[in-house]
This record gives structure tokens, sequence and C-alpha cells, in this order.
């Protein structure tokens, strides 16, 4: 799909709001839309097109033109009705790209079967990276698919000083160290197996997080 294809984004509160003005100072064409005349009121002038609606009338959407959309974001927080109606319309209106918000896993599995594509879980991904930087496990951490992260962190001494082509890394604790930010530089480089980590390099490691988490662990 095209990069700079417009996206409609349902539900312009909090998040919503910041993911639409977002992805228009990134150059991406946006179809705001939200119930509430006084949202919409308030980002006249910061979107192109922000309108009225309820997204869960389906005469309302053919109405703003959903249909011509080829991706589409279901913002709608706390209303959950009202969420998985919209995203069941737009499956039903063939929107090739659907994306919608959930507050817990229950919502996101019911989300997937009426018809999003992609889900997230804004706050329960945050308070997951949060939690790793309050407890000082990690320097950052993301979960980039189900069953998989990426963690900025430091080596433990057992590979300081040792090629990771020779370390067994991946084979003993089924990590990767995919990147590398030597204590001198101000910039992450590719490792391979003749990279040799100092202390006070940072590293990025990929891997599950149960693994990852272990790796942590060890510093």
């Amino acid at each position: 799909m095209a990069r700079n294809e417009p996206v409609a984004v349902i539900g312009l509160g909090r998040f919503g709001r910041a993911l639409a003005l977002e992805l228009a100072r990134g150059g991406t064409e946006v179809l705001g839309v939200d119930v509430d005349p006084r949202v919409v009121q308030g980002l006249a002038g910061q979107l192109e097109q922000v309108v009225v609606a309820d997204a869960s009338d389906v005469e309302a959407l053919r109405e703003i033109g959903i249909a011509g959309f080829t991706r589409a974001v279901v913002a709608i927080g706390t209303n959950l009705q009202a969420s998985i109606i919209t995203t069941s319309l737009l499956s039903d209106l063939e929107v090739d790209d659907i994306w919608a918000k959930a507050l817990d896993d229950q919502q996101a599995r019911i989300l997937r079967r009426v018809g999003a594509h992609h889900v997230v879980l804004p706050e329960h991904d945050m308070g997951e990276r949060v939690a790793h930087l309050v407890s000082g496990r990690a320097l950052d951490y993301l979960e980039v698919d189900e069953g998989w992260v990426l963690a900025k962190t430091r080596p433990p001494h057992h590979l300081v000083g040792v090629p990771l082509g020779r370390s067994g890394l991946r084979a003993k604790r089924r990590v990767t160290v995919v990147s590398v930010k030597p204590a001198q530089e101000q910039r992450y480089r590719h490792t391979d197996t003749t990279t040799v980590l100092a202390y006070g390099d940072e590293i990025l490691v990929a891997g599950a997080p149960a693994d990852v988490d272990r790796f942590i662990d060890e510093m």
C-alpha cells in the first residue's frame, strides 16, 4: 500500500488527535472524524479535513466518503460498542487496511473478529515499556510484534571482549544483538560476527519477551 495514501482517523480523543496530527505533519492526507462538534471545531485549521459524523452509522460513513479510503484508524476510546460497530462497518465497506485501538486483550480479540487488520493497545504497550524503564531493567523496550521485542540495554560481562560470532549468544540465550552504539560514539551501527562489545556500550537486543528479559536480568 502506498505510503502517501490518505488515512481516515475516527475518534479524535487524545490518542486519535495525536495520531492524526502526526500523520498530517508527516505529509499524509488525513480525514479526521468525531461525533463531538466541539472536538472537531478544536481541530479546524490543524487538519485539512475534519468532520462531525457518527461512525457507527453506515449512512454517515458513506456520506463522508469513507469507502474511498484504503486505510482507516478506529481510535474510539472507552465506547466499546461504537468501536466494534465502526470497525465492523469499515470491514463491510471493504476498507483495505483497518487499524483499531483497544483498551484490553478482550476488546482486541473482538475487534480482530469483526474486521480489524491491526489492533494496538497503547495504554498496555506504554505501561509495559515504562515498567521496564522504571525498574531499571532496560534503557528502552519496544514490542515490535506479538511475541517479539527489541530492548536497549548494556552488554553483560560475559559478552564484553568476545566477538559475537564466538559468544554462542543466539544458541544459548535465543536472542540477537542487532546493533551497537559504542561508548565513545554518537550513533548505532550494525553488528556482525566480528563485533566486540565493551563496557559502556549500548546494544539493541531482539528476541522473544521471556528470553530478552532473562538476558537483561544478567546485567
